[in-house]
């Protein structure tokens, strides 16, 4: 058995030589502005379905760049995406990161009103006076909700990421920002995660 030699500090660059590679080599070419997001993903992931199902909304990259420069925080649905997100290097621009389903009086509120976490979440998202990135890996009627408020008039979101991952009402919930007037990353399909999210996060600020 035969292992490359890599430093380990050089390990992740040529992780990414070699999906590089193998994109060529499956034929498939990304588009510029976009590539090194979808690569992380299948970084994150080792999975190139990636390529073929994450999706961009016009400028979606220049976007949340330009979001994160002026300090927009961002909210997950999921502890272990907020805990993913390079919160450091975010803090640079003034920005914040998120996460309100593990606090007790969203679930209680959750309970009462005979709601998912994620909804109730949503909703105290939209109460933050920020511009607020959303990045859902996890929760689908976490989309629900913001696209429901959003139909309703009472909240817009500067920008969505939708990546839920799971079989009931995920692929539907993504669908619903494809056509929308707010810029978004999502990925088509059953697939994605917490994993996901943060990875689309970090590629971005990254970037910067």
């Amino acid at each position: 058995m035969n292992f490359e030699t890599v430093k380990p500090e050089e390990i992740e660059k040529r992780s990414f030589e070699i999906i590089t590679e193998e994109l060529a080599d499956q034929g498939i070419k990304l588009d510029e502005a976009t590539a090194f997001v979808t690569k992380r993903c299948i970084h994150t992931s080792a999975d190139f379905d990636y390529a073929k199902t994450l999706i961009f909304s016009e400028n979606a990259v220049e976007i949340m760049r330009e979001l994160i420069k002026g300090g927009a925080h961002i909210v997950t649905d999921t502890n272990m995406a907020m805990a993913g997100i390079n919160k450091k290097k975010l803090a640079a621009f003034g920005g914040e990161v998120h996460c309100f389903m593990a606090d007790e009086d969203v679930a209680r509120e959750a309970k009462e009103r005979g709601l998912t976490r994620a909804t109730v979440s949503m909703e105290r998202a939209a109460a933050l006076e920020k511009d607020v990135i959303f990045a859902i890996g996890n929760a689908p009627t976490a989309l629900i909700k913001l696209h429901e408020m959003m139909t309703e008039g009472s909240f817009t979101p500067k920008f969505v990421i939708g990546v839920p991952v799971g079989f009931v009402n995920v692929v539907q919930a993504k669908e619903l920002f494809i056509n929308s007037d707010v810029p978004y990353i999502i990925n088509r399909g059953r697939k994605g995660g917490s994993n996901i999210a943060a990875a689309i996060c970090n590629a971005v600020i990254y970037s910067l």
